[in-house]
């Protein structure tokens, strides 16, 4: 089975780097850090190629919901939401048969309620923790206690554990601390294997070696758990063929890459 990717974004998360992607631990070494806030593209991604067409996210909610609940500034321009954008290449929600989610905050898991047909698949530590946060987390996963449903309310999900094979040619492993139950999807292509990494590397600069700080990645700022972060990073790096293989679902390089190359593993 010979599986390609097109990565989507699906909308812009607005954030200040030097709080929410590098550890105020590496600011001083890493002088080139913007301090300012940026638009962080959110990237699900569409696997073509096998029985069925496949998800892995859904992408982020609409701009009043965004900036009411989590980043104001954020935005999901018209045109620009998973649904809408896969009716641009022929699909209605419908016609997708598996969803795998790396985890389950607000901007990786919205309209899930569209895809009817979908078998969803998300970790079972990720379930737990989603369905039972605590309070510093209601907002990632839009707890109830906030008065609003949650966007994987009545959603039906295939629980994951390890490594573990989805279809062939297409699996998931384990690479928790963003989040307790995080994992990342790799999958195979003419190319080689690509890692879709969540938010286990916001960016390609995460994996980057700081030698003056006897670091071997660039520790992110956002985190449930930095030892499993760090060790998460440790092992995707160790995993990838190169860096050209892994896809961040909040790289801004990945909006130039896809402008000249929409579809991955040809």
């Amino acid at each position: 089975m010979s599986l390609t990717i097109r990565p989507i974004n699906t909308g812009f998360v607005t954030t200040i780097p030097k709080q929410y992607l590098y550890h105020h631990t590496t600011v001083a070494a890493l002088r080139h850090i913007p301090d300012e806030r940026i638009d962080m593209p959110c990237f699900a991604f569409l696997i073509e190629g096998g029985e069925t067409p496949m998800l892995v996210d859904t992408g982020m909610a609409w701009t009043e919901r965004a900036n009411a609940y989590h980043h104001p500034g954020s935005c999901q321009p018209e045109g620009m939401s998973i649904i809408e954008q896969l009716a641009k290449l022929g699909y209605k929600p419908e016609d997708i048969g598996i969803i795998v989610f790396t985890h389950m905050h607000w901007d990786h898991i919205y309209y899930l309620e569209k895809f009817t047909n979908a078998k969803c698949y998300v970790h079972e530590k990720e379930y737990a923790f989603a369905m039972d946060p605590i309070p510093l987390y209601y907002k990632s996963y839009e707890n109830p206690a906030l008065g609003i449903e949650r966007p994987f309310e009545h959603i039906s999900f295939t629980l994951t554990s390890g490594e573990m094979e989805i279809v062939p040619g297409m699996r998931v492993f384990e690479t928790f601390g963003h989040s307790p139950g995080h994992q990342c999807v790799e999958v195979d292509t003419n190319d080689g294997s690509y890692i879709i990494c969540g938010d286990a590397i916001f960016i390609l600069d995460n994996i980057r070696e700081i030698p003056e700080l006897h670091y071997n990645i660039t520790p992110p700022g956002r985190y449930a758990d930095i030892v499993a972060t760090w060790k998460s990073i440790e092992r995707i790096k160790a995993r990838a063929k190169d860096e050209s293989f892994l896809l961040p679902c909040h790289e801004s390089k990945l909006v130039e890459r896809v402008q000249k190359t929409p579809v991955l593993g040809k």
